[in-house]
């Protein structure tokens, strides 16, 4: 089980969305315009009371994914988190070696002014996330 192989498959999954996508991993070249999907990605290994295995071996992996959808303006911006809300929320994705449950999404934001190069973005933060466990 790793942090990647869980990254990949919420990637692949903004990968397969109809329409195209522009999805970047952690970073935006210099030369890339919105629209993007910029994403960043954290993972735990919570400690559940009701799901602790007898071994103490910590089974449960929790990769939430923060994702910025950045556009022009505001409707754009909007538009490409409706575009990734329909890529990610509820789907099950394959990760090898594990059962995952449906992908939710925790928190979202408004889209937020940027003019910090001199060009207005509008950049809409959503956090979703992806649990599993061993298959």
């Amino acid at each position: 089980m790793t942090a990647r192989a869980h990254a990949d498959a919420v990637l692949g999954l903004l990968a397969g969305a109809p329409g195209s996508l522009r999805v970047l991993d952690g970073a935006v070249p210099k030369d890339v315009l919105p629209p993007y999907v910029l994403l960043y990605f954290a993972d735990a290994d919570p400690e559940l009371v009701d799901s602790t295995p007898m071994d103490g071996q910590s089974e449960r992996f929790v990769l939430r994914a923060y994702v910025h959808s950045v556009g022009g303006n505001s409707a754009a911006a909007r538009a490409l988190g409706d575009r990734v809300r329909t890529a990610l929320l509820d789907q099950v994705p394959t990760v090898a070696g594990r059962v995952c449950w449906p992908i939710r999404r925790e928190e979202g934001q408004p889209p937020q002014r940027d003019e910090s190069t001199g060009t207005l973005v509008m950049d809409r933060v959503d956090v979703y996330r992806l649990e599993s466990v061993p298959a």
